[in-house]
């Protein structure tokens, strides 16, 4: 029993003494000597020695492990809050007291925690640089749009003081990046109005510059790199130049259509068909923009219609030319200029059919003369009125001159009410002639000086027109005054036969009915008088310039012009009938 009891310790309490006690009873039964047990005893010792030192051995080794373990977790600890950027941490222990395992099981918490936020703050990281490193590289141009780039994040330092710079950075980028893309996408959208406007293929205009820019990709994947910036600015200029371009031919094409329109009198609906083309003719570069305005077929058709009706010019060159031919012919006879137009329209003619000059010369050169003649003719203006006014005046001076010489003036006939206020309009009128001639004389002799030519009205010179005016009136007067002389002498001569003889008639006058005043043929008087009359009646486009010529101290003046009667005041002026007054 005592031998189980040794075999099973579990059954009860066994220890090295009742062991020892059992094995000497073992020994005793057995008969071993004293040496053997005491060999035995030494060895049982030495075992037990060796299994202590081993367990020594064991629990140093572990407690030198727990310690390196303790050495790291605090130097790793140091190193985390030192990455982090953190100077202290709230949940570990101040002091470092106790056990090392009751020391690595105060610091195990701390240091979990500071693992988990490091992998925190290094996503942070990730997040922040690899969008950095992205919008760098749209920027410049290294990397695709959404193409990802993953970044190599320092993790000795994952403090937030450099998570901030990152953030400011990625920021600045972010800025730029929008400022670019507002930039292109504003380009791109120049781009694509004036290549409506020009009829290009706005896609193939923009893939030559970058294959991103076009509509069907998203705004965040379009180029923003400073060479398709640069690319697309140069695009723009180039089509701002070729679109002034193409506005400055279609309107010198619209100039010239318009320049041949009129020359041949197009009519209003085969102009109308180029109304797309004759609308910018002066339009600003800015103001076109509707699409197709300047497109090439627009200003091809435009050439092909100059050039056609070039070719219908060249046909109508001569009815053309007499055109503007008329044209001038027309403003020297409002301006009263006087030119030979048969030879003119003969050298035009002749030039024409020589060949040697080209139309649109041609043109141009007669276009010139239209221009000067209207120069002319404005310069002429003011005289050529006050000369109406004074023509106009001589009429009613003539008028009046007939109505003083009938005797039946006062009659109270039809109309004779109204005869009068003429008259009445027409002795003021009379009056203001001397004025008006000396006004016109001044005017005259200064437009020759500034001209440095003769002023001439239908060829005569105005001047001697004037001058030989003035004579007439001249003489008129003074043979009004001879007449008024010999009336007064017929009178005094018959008042004095009246006195020896008695009434009787007398022989100047002859008995019967009043004389009413006729028409009057130009040239000779009531009683076959000569007389030199300047009739207006036909105005002095149907001057005589052969006539009514003067000695050659004056030049000659035509006839044509005032009507100034020398009649034989006697028979057709009694004493009652009041007389023009003179100047």
């Amino acid at each position: 029993m005592a031998i189980m009891s040794g075999q099973n310790p579990l059954s009860g309490e066994v220890s090295c003494g009742s062991l020892l006690q059992q094995l000497q009873l073992i020994w005793d039964e057995v008969g071993e000597s004293d040496e053997e047990r005491d060999n035995m005893l030494l060895q049982l010792e030495q075992e037990c020695l060796d299994v202590y030192r081993r367990k020594v051995d064991q629990a140093s080794r572990s407690r030198a492990l727990l310690l390196q373990d303790l050495a790291d977790s605090k130097s790793e600890f140091a190193r985390l809050l030192s990455a982090l950027g953190e100077k202290t941490f709230v949940g570990i222990p101040e002091k470092s007291s106790g056990t090392i395992k009751e020391q690595l099981a105060a610091i195990a918490p701390a240091l979990e925690l500071l693992c988990k936020q490091k992998e925190e703050r290094i996503k942070e990281f990730l997040d922040v640089q690899s969008q950095i490193l992205k919008i760098a590289g749209e920027i410049a141009g290294t990397i695709k749009a959404g193409e990802h780039v993953k970044p190599i994040v320092d993790e000795e330092d994952l403090s937030l003081k450099k998570l901030d710079e990152f953030r400011s950075q990625l920021q600045e980028l972010q800025k730029e990046k929008s400022d670019r893309l507002h930039k292109v996408l504003d380009l791109v959208s120049t781009v694509h109005d004036l290549c409506a406007v020009l009829g290009m293929d706005f896609f193939s205009t923009i893939t030559e510059v970058h294959p991103s820019l076009n509509e069907s990709t998203g705004v965040q994947s379009k180029s923003i790199t400073n060479e398709t910036i640069s690319k697309l600015a140069e695009t723009v200029v180039d089509l701002k130049e070729d679109k002034k371009m193409r506005l400055q031919k279609l309107q010198e094409l619209g100039a010239q259509l318009y320049d041949l329109w009129n020359l041949m009198d197009t009519p209003t609906d085969e102009r109308s068909l180029f109304d797309h083309v004759t609308c910018n003719i002066s339009a600003t570069v800015d103001e076109v923009t509707y699409p197709g305005a300047l497109a090439l077929d627009l200003i091809e058709q435009a050439e092909v219609e100059v050039e056609r009706l070039d070719h219908l010019k060249f046909s109508k060159m001569k009815e053309i030319a007499l055109k503007k031919q008329a044209e001038l012919e027309d403003i020297y006879a409002r301006a009263h200029i006087e030119i030979d137009s048969a030879a003119a329209q003969e050298k035009i003619m002749a030039l024409i059919d020589s060949g040697n000059v080209e139309p649109s010369e041609l043109l141009a050169n007669m276009d010139n003369q239209i221009l000067k003649a209207k120069e002319e003719a404005l310069s002429r203006k003011d005289i050529l009125e006050k000369v109406e006014r004074w023509m106009s005046a001589c009429e009613e001076e003539s008028w009046l001159e007939d109505y003083n010489r009938d005797d039946n003036r006062y009659n109270s006939s039809r109309g004779a009410h109204l005869n009068l206020k003429r008259a009445e309009k027409a002795r003021i009128l009379v009056n203001k002639i001397p004025a008006l001639v000396d006004t016109l004389v001044a005017k005259t002799r200064a437009w020759e000086e500034d001209h440095g030519m003769t002023f001439t009205y239908d060829g005569v010179p105005l001047l001697a027109m004037l001058d030989e005016y003035a004579m007439l009136r001249q003489d008129r007067e003074e043979e009004k005054r001879r007449m008024r002389d010999q009336k007064r002498f017929h009178e005094q001569v018959t008042t004095e036969q009246e006195t020896l003889f008695g009434s009787r008639p007398s022989p100047n006058r002859p008995l019967g009915p009043k004389k009413v005043v006729g028409p009057r043929v130009n040239g000779a008087g009531s009683n076959g008088t000569p007389t030199r009359r300047l009739s207006l009646n036909n105005g002095p486009r149907s001057a005589n310039k052969d006539s009514g010529k003067r000695d050659n101290t004056r030049p000659a003046a035509p006839v044509n012009y005032v009507a100034i009667a020398k009649e034989d005041a006697a028979s057709h002026v009694s004493a009652s009938d009041p007389i023009p007054a003179s100047p």
